[in-house]
């Protein structure tokens, strides 16, 4: 009986040992499987209690240790930005969505008003600035803008419309699709700036090198304050067609019943103008360049308002200005760096502050913040213009400031993605 008592206890001993050394074993597992699942548990529940909040606060966006992180990252967000003339719209968005916890479409006219703000100090900064490097000519290229603005500002209302109508799961995927895009063109871009100043340090021209500014390439169509006059009449063309069209409520100089058919018909007439526009710049170009060295087919002309046309309802739907879409395809077609910036930001200019404006009237909530938040864009802008300036004058590159935007841009991307991943798999 005491050898089968030992016995008994001996395979007690080791049945208990069995079951601690798999329990050891499988705990790792499940602690790993517990601590994701708590973490994505603690993220959903702090932003439903951010945005639980905002909806309390009703028409207040009050301080919070949030709303400041937020205001520092988007100061640094636009200084980054500046150099580039990109608008900085998709930085802002993941800033004010995953730091500021604002929904999307807050989110989105909430950048319209930061992208104004800095493209005011680009504007500011670059009317002025003249390069050795083209002759001593202005750095924004005039004849680009004039064939882009007329269909940017249309795309600009299509976009504040889509902005509207789709459901923001879709705008979160179009958005996250457009910034791996983006970031894309930007690494690629700054790859080959790269190069272009590596063979610069050589003592050798490359591509860009021996490009001057777009306007010197054939006779100038139109003087470049009458181009700037032409510009803003175009501006104030679709503002007064947005005056009378009124806000969503029907306040207008016109009374018209909000969505009904006088309402849409006056939306519908941005079409047929900025065609006309568009028709007329390029009929009066053609007619005075044509005896010009270098004159460019018609076709060739297209790609300007078609590009625009794009970036115009990017920049409505996201509230990003549309510079980030314009700058790497200018790029693509040789247009040289530095006037792709200024140039860029000057469009940007233009469609930003009628996509703020559309937002306005649309009955945008939480303005005074919106005004704030220009605000610190701008200053942030001019001083990113300033610093950035000296430091590529000083180390002859410019090329890891398109690197940095480029990598925020793809952390944009992810982070924008997970989020917005969460936020329908909680739906």
């Amino acid at each position: 009986m005491k050898i089968q008592d030992l016995l008994r206890w001996v395979s007690l001993i080791f049945l208990i040992s069995q079951g601690q050394s798999h329990s050891t074993q499988k705990h790792p597992i499940l602690d790993d499987n517990l601590t994701i699942e708590s973490f994505i548990n603690k993220t959903l529940q702090w932003r439903k209690n951010t945005l639980h909040l905002l909806k309390l606060q009703g028409n207040r966006l009050e301080l919070s240790t949030s709303t400041v992180v937020a205001a520092v990252l988007s100061f640094v967000a636009a200084s980054i930005s500046s150099a580039g003339g990109i608008g900085g719209g998709g930085l802002f968005i993941p800033i004010l969505t995953l730091v500021g916890c604002l929904d999307l479409k807050t989110a989105s006219s909430f950048s319209a008003f930061m992208v104004t703000g800095g493209s005011v100090a680009n504007v500011m900064f670059n009317l002025g600035a003249q390069s050795a490097m083209f002759g001593g000519k202005s750095l924004i290229d005039y004849d680009i803008a004039l064939l882009s603005e007329p269909f940017m500002l249309l795309g600009v209302s299509v976009g504040i419309v889509c902005n509207l109508v789709l459901p923001e799961w879709l705008i979160t995927i179009m958005f996250a699709v457009f910034l791996v895009w983006s970031t894309i063109k930007t690494c690629g871009n700054g790859v080959r700036l790269w190069k272009k100043e590596s063979g610069r340090h050589l003592g050798t021209l490359d591509g860009y090198g021996e490009l001057e500014n777009g306007e010197s390439g054939e006779v100038k169509s139109l003087k470049e304050p009458l181009k700037l006059m032409v510009l803003i009449m175009v501006w104030f063309s679709f503002f007064a067609i947005y005056l009378l069209r009124g806000n969503r409520h029907g306040q207008g100089v016109i009374p018209l019943k909000p969505c009904g058919i006088g309402y849409w018909s006056l939306s519908l007439l941005q079409v047929p103008l900025a065609i006309a526009f568009t028709a007329w710049i390029l009929r009066r170009k053609e007619s005075i360049a044509g005896q010009g060295p270098n004159q460019q087919g018609v076709v060739n002309k297209l790609i300007f308002p078609l590009m625009a046309l794009m970036a115009g309802a990017l920049g409505g739907v996201f509230g990003i200005g549309g510079g980030m879409l314009i700058s790497p395809l200018l790029l693509q077609v040789g247009v040289a760096p530095e006037v792709t910036a200024a140039t860029c930001s000057f469009m940007v200019f233009f469609s930003s502050t009628m996509s703020a404006f559309q937002y306005l009237l649309l009955g945008m909530e939480h303005t005074g913040t919106a005004l704030i938040f220009s605000v610190i864009c701008f200053i942030a802008s001019l001083l990113g213009l300033v610093v950035v300036q000296k430091a590529i004058e000083r180390f002859g590159r410019a090329s890891p400031i398109v690197f940095s935007v480029g990598t925020v841009m793809a952390l944009s991307a992810i982070l924008m993605t997970t989020f917005g991943a969460l936020d329908v798999w909680d739906d």
